[in-house]
C-alpha cells in the first residue's frame, strides 16, 4: 500500500471509529475576510512552516519534518520576518509540527507528527531562553499512535497534545523529564462547531486541527484548522475544561494555501498565521497574516494563570456530553467525502522520510 493510501485509510478508520450519531448542528460561519499581510518570510529555508510563536522581538518558526538538514532548525526571526538566528537539533527530529512558549520564555517544539501512525513515541524539545541546544523529552500514548499537529503547554510545564483528526487531548500526569518516556493520559476531546469556510481541502480542512496557541495573558486559547480558528476562554487556568466545555468564538481563515500555524500577537488583540508554501507555485513566499479577534465577553470567574495545570478528565465521555467527537459527515457518504479530501491533502504534502 502506498504512503498516500495508508494516510487515507488510517484517517478514515479513525473517523469511522469515533463517529457520533448526533453531530453538531451547522452554524453560520463569520463573514470570511482575508488576513492582512504583516511580513514575508524570505531566504527559502522556511517553506514548510508548521509552527510559529510571536515574541517581543519577532517570531520563532519551525519547518514540518524537512529532509534538508539546513531546514531542520529552530528559526528566530525579527519583526520583519528576517532570520536572525537558528538553533540546530542535537539529533534528527521525526516530524516537528507546532511551537509554544512557556511562562519562563522556554520554547517548546512539538515533535508529534505521524502521518502513517507508526511511531512508538512522540516528543517535545525544550529550548530555555538563551540556550543553544534543545533537550528531548519523549512521551507515549496509552492507546496506540496518533497524528497530532497542535500543542499547548500548561503553567506547570505539561504539554497538552491535540490529535489532528479527532481533536482528542492527551497530557502526561507530570512534566516530562529527559531520558525517560512519559506516559500520556487521554484528558478529553474537543467538539468544534460546524464551518462552511472555503479552504483547499473542503470538509476535511474544516475539521483537521493543525495548530494551537495561548494568549499572552493566559485567559484564552485557540485551535485552528485549515479553514478557521476557534478561540476559547480559559477560567481559573483550566485549559482542558475550556477546550472540552467552552463555546468558542470563530475567526474565519479563508483560502490560506496550507495554513498550519497560529499564534497570538503580543498584545493579544489579533491572531497571526502563516502557511506552508513548499507545494505552491514557484515564487510563492510564506506570508504572516493578521486577523482581528472578536470581542471577548467579560467573565465573572477569577483570572487564569498563564497556561495553568490541565486537569485529567477521564476518557472525555460522560452525561454532560461536553466532550463528544465532532464530525461534519455521518455515515458512508460522509466517509467517502472525507476520503476524497484526504487524497487531496496527501497530494499537497510532499513525501518525507520518517
Amino acid at each position: 500500500m502506498t504512503r498516500r493510501r495508508r494516510v487515507v485509510a488510517g484517517a478514515v478508520a479513525v473517523l469511522a471509529a469515533t463517529a457520533a450519531p448526533g453531530a453538531a448542528v451547522a452554524q453560520p460561519s463569520p463573514a470570511p475576510v482575508a488576513g492582512t499581510p504583516v511580513c514575508e518570510v524570505r531566504g527559502g529555508r522556511l517553506s514548510e512552516i508548521s509552527g510559529m510563536v510571536a515574541t517581543d522581538d519577532g517570531y520563532v518558526m519551525v519547518n514540518d519534518g524537512a529532509e534538508d538538514e539546513a531546514r531542520r532548525r529552530i528559526f528566530f526571526l525579527d519583526d520583519r520576518c528576517s532570520v536572525v538566528r537558528t538553533v540546530s537539533f542535537p539529533s534528527r527530529p521525526r516530524d516537528t509540527e507546532d511551537l509554544a512558549v512557556g511562562a519562563d520564555g522556554t520554547v517548546w517544539v512539538a515533535d508529534t507528527g505521524d502521518n502513517d501512525r507508526s511511531r512508538q513515541t512522540i516528543a517535545v524539545w525544550k529550548l530555555p531562553p538563551g540556550a543553544d541546544r534543545p533537550v528531548l523529552h519523549r512521551m507515549a500514548y496509552p492507546d496506540g499512535p496518533h497524528d497530532a499537529e497542535a500543542m499547548l503547554v500548561t503553567g506547570d510545564g505539561r504539554p497538552v497534545v491535540v490529535t489532528k483528526y479527532s481533536a482528542t487531548l492527551y497530557a502526561p500526569d507530570a512534566a516530562p523529564r529527559p531520558g525517560t518516556t512519559a506516559p500520556l493520559v487521554k484528558v478529553g476531546q474537543v467538539r468544534l462547531p460546524a464551518s462552511t469556510t472555503s479552504n483547499p481541502y473542503g470538509m476535511l480542512g474544516r475539521t483537521a486541527v493543525t495548530g494551537a496557541a495561548t494568549a499572552p495573558d493566559g485567559r484564552r486559547v485557540v485551535l485552528r484548522t485549515y479553514a478557521d480558528a476557534y478561540e476559547f476562554d480559559v477560567a481559573d487556568g483550566d485549559v482542558v475544561a475550556a477546550l472540552t466545555g467552552g463555546t468558542p468564538r470563530i475567526v474565519a481563515l479563508p483560502d490560506e494555501p496550507q495554513g498550519e500555524s497560529v499564534t497570538y500577537s503580543r498584545d493579544g488583540r489579533s491572531l497571526l498565521t502563516v502557511s506552508e508554501t513548499a507545494d505552491q507555485p514557484p515564487g510563492t513566499t510564506p506570508t504572516v497574516l493578521r486577523y482581528p479577534l472578536p470581542a471577548s465577553p467579560a467573565s465573572p470567574t477569577s483570572p487564569a494563570a498563564p497556561e495553568a495545570t490541565a486537569r485529567a478528565a477521564g476518557d472525555g465521555t460522560g452525561p454532560s456530553g461536553a466532550v463528544r467527537t465532532y464530525l461534519v459527515a455521518a455515515g458512508a457518504l460522509g466517509l467517502v467525502l472525507i476520503a476524497v479530501g484526504l487524497v487531496a491533502l496527501g497530494r499537497a504534502r510532499r513525501s518525507r522520510t520518517r
